[in-house]
């Protein structure tokens, strides 16, 4: 299955904006493919306020979020991979979602990876959910 990620993404995105409030980015700098203004970066962390006030030509793909901003006055073209979001939240209420590292990762397999029918018929009944704060 693709990752849920971008869609979480998008999702918390349009919400946040709805509401009249300023969506942010919590990224983590570790990851690969990050071209951004690392000198803002705290603790291995950067925060992108990627509302429409702040930034031009906004793009939230499955794989990489793009767009260009102002930093310290000088325009900058910034790309962040999707796997890099730890979070997107409102900074005026702090409201939005966390990332595990986790979520992309597929779910462990079985063992040796045959399963009976019957088991496999459990499995998919069973409601894959968890509890987000």
């Amino acid at each position: 299955m693709t990752s849920s990620r971008p869609y979480l993404i998008r999702a918390l995105y349009d919400w946040i904006i709805d509401n009249g409030l300023t969506p942010y980015l919590l990224v983590d700098v570790s990851k690969e493919g990050i071209y951004a203004p690392m000198e803002y970066a705290d603790n291995g962390r950067l925060v992108l306020n990627i509302s429409q006030r702040a930034v031009r030509a906004l793009e939230l793909g499955n794989d990489i979020i793009a767009f260009s901003g102002r930093f310290g006055g000088n325009a900058l073209d910034v790309e962040v991979p999707v796997r890099a979001v730890m979070a997107i939240y409102a900074r005026e209420n702090g409201q939005g979602m966390l990332f595990n590292d986790t979520d992309d990762d597929p779910p462990p397999s079985g063992g040796d990876g045959e399963q009976s029918t019957d088991n496999q018929a459990q499995t998919s009944r069973r409601p894959n959910l968890r509890v987000v704060k």
